[in-house]
């Protein structure tokens, strides 16, 4: 089955177009970085709480969201998990939660102290920093794998996609999907 009217777009495995597919693909996802789309995705009404909401209460890592969600617009996803985001959850695991964690630990003591506010600025400035090189490892990931695949006819929605990836069930995390959902521009 063909992706629809986007040029290109058929099944890996389906003949020529699978290469013009994922060629055409990579090009728009360079013209589209993730960090440009993230920042601006998640300042859109309502889904930073969502993501935030996720975060704390599912365990959904943003920057993953946001990518899966930047791989959606662009009518992909992933075909498999591919070994090269251990690395990307290794990243997030040693660097990202950590510098978040700390952070959170001194949010009470920086009301109180100029100086721990300080600090806390400037970690807060780090993990910023953090998941910003996250989504770029991301971006490099999604650039050059071979695990990429067009969306079916019909495209499924990022909110079903999404929960099942997460195993979401919780209405409350099933709805933060859906404002997720309902801000995405179409592909």
């Amino acid at each position: 089955m063909t992706g629809g009217n986007r040029p290109g777009c058929r099944s890996p495995g389906e003949g020529p177009d699978s290469t013009a597919w994922a060629r055409a693909l990579r090009s728009r996802l360079r013209h589209e970085p993730l960090w440009e789309f993230a920042l601006a995705l998640y300042a859109r009404e309502g889904v930073e709480a969502a993501c935030l909401s996720l975060q704390e209460e599912a365990g959904v890592d943003v920057c993953e969201l946001l990518w899966r969600a930047w791989l959606h617009h662009h009518g992909a996803r992933l075909a498999g998990e591919p070994p090269e985001l251990a690395g990307f959850y290794r990243w997030q695991a040693e660097i990202t939660r950590p510098l978040r964690t700390l952070r959170r630990q001194l949010k009470a003591h920086a009301r109180e102290d100029t100086g721990i506010a300080a600090v806390r600025r400037s970690i807060q400035h780090a993990e910023l920093a953090a998941e910003r090189e996250a989504l770029a490892r991301l971006q490099r990931l999604a650039e050059s794998t071979l695990t990429l695949s067009p969306l079916p006819e019909p495209p499924p929605g990022l909110a079903t996609t999404l929960a099942a990836r997460w195993q979401v069930q919780k209405k409350s995390q099933l709805m933060a999907l859906k404002r997720l959902e309902s801000q995405l521009d179409p592909p």
